[in-house]
């Protein structure tokens, strides 16, 4: 009897037709939008691919003055400023006149002395006006050269044991959104902040530009090891909550242009800029970045799956993406009529022609089971008697 069982479940399944329709779910994850929609999101690509991973240590910090890059101008006489040619916030350049103070010592005129400024820089402060009395121990302008910066971050204790000098990081600073510094772990502090409980790690930093100024936040991902062949993306690609996350991945279809489907995916280790993928994509898989977030709120798009499918291939399809059969076409055209079997569900031919061929075979088995003789009702089986012999 199971044998029998297994027979018609091996048949049902081979003349079973195959569903080429999209499943409801698949609709609902696909997205596809117009070119205007394209370019009002700015859509941008990236090929998820096997790369090196870094494992990171992330911190927050501030931007300082380097040691010896700060000098004040102070005046060596008592006097009085007679003029003030240094300005705040801009530029002065080494040997460049910041002051002109007179002298309390007698004479007509009285001497004056004229204050340079001893290294080239920003002027940071002007604490003085003409005809203001100065001393000796006043700090009159103060200049501070931003050529080279240090980048400090506070780490926690607990992260402390995996720095060593030497280590790269990337550092990434809110006042100058969109571009990351690179540099290299220069020292550890020699005492914690016990009130913080975190570590003083300086990188030291060109700045060319001047575009890093003292005490402006920073963040650090400072790197400890690096993996080798890990399929990985830019954390900007992910999507959802910490239970599910999704990215948006190109689709493989190349004729449907702009067509995007929202792909569940299984995570790794992240650091400040890629996030490991252990499931949900392979190599080569094209995954929205710019613009991903503003996919959740698209809906379905823009363009209908039907319309998409129709456009691309020449020929009409079904609402659900599938092939539309000649019946189908059929009950479409004028007076074709479009009654639904059952429940509003339509079948198609080779539907119709599989579901008739899988009762004809059930109907066939079952009858050929019932004729099957059984072992219990075979009549019994007759056996000889021998003659009695009779004694004389």
């Amino acid at each position: 009897m199971m044998r029998n069982l297994t027979i018609l479940s091996a048949v049902l399944f081979a003349v079973s037709p195959m569903r080429a329709a999209v499943t409801p779910e698949e609709a609902a994850a696909t997205i596809i939008l117009d070119e205007t929609g394209v370019k009002n999101l700015k859509i941008e690509f990236v090929e998820a691919e096997e790369t090196d991973f870094e494992e990171t240590v992330f911190a927050l910090g501030r931007i300082r003055v380097a040691p010896g890059h700060r000098a004040i101008v102070s005046s060596r006489v008592p006097g009085r400023v007679l003029t003030v040619s240094a300005h705040i916030d801009t530029r002065i350049e080494k040997g460049a006149e910041a002051a002109v103070i007179e002298s309390r010592q007698p004479g007509d005129p009285p001497p004056s002395v004229r204050l340079t400024a001893p290294l080239a820089g920003m002027v940071s402060a002007v604490n003085i006006v003409p005809g203001q009395p100065v001393t000796p121990d006043d700090s009159l302008v103060e200049i501070i050269d931003l050529s080279e910066v240090h980048a400090v971050a506070a780490v926690p204790e607990h992260l402390v044991g995996g720095l060593r000098v030497g280590q790269s990081a990337h550092i990434r600073v809110m006042a100058v959104p969109g571009r990351t510094f690179e540099a290299t772990l220069a020292h550890l502090g020699a005492e914690a902040d016990g009130k913080s409980g975190t570590l003083e790690a300086a990188f030291h930093v060109e700045n060319p530009d001047g575009l890093l100024r003292p005490d402006m936040r920073a963040e650090f991902s400072i790197v400890l090891g690096k993996r080798e062949g890990v399929m990985s993306i830019p954390r900007v690609a992910l999507q959802g909550d910490a239970t599910t996350r999704t990215v948006y991945r190109k689709h493989y279809d190349e004729s449907l242009k702009n067509t995007f489907v929202r792909v569940p995916v299984q995570l790794g280790a992240m650091n400040d800029r890629f996030v490991e993928i252990t499931g949900g994509l392979v190599a080569g898989d094209e995954v929205v970045t710019t613009g991903a977030y503003s996919l959740g709120f698209a809906g379905k798009g823009s363009v209908s799956l039907k319309e998409a499918l129709d456009a691309a291939h020449g020929h009409e399809h079904s609402e659900d993406g599938s092939e539309m059969t000649a019946e189908q076409k059929a009950r479409r055209a004028p007076g074709g009529g479009d009654a639904p079997d059952h429940d509003g569900v339509k079948f198609s031919t080779l539907t119709l022609f599989s579901l008739a061929s899988n009762a004809l075979l059930l109907a066939l088995l079952v009858v050929s089971m019932l004729r099957k003789p059984k072992a219990d009702d075979a009549p019994p089986a007759k056996t000889e008697r021998k003659p009695e012999e009779v004694q004389p």
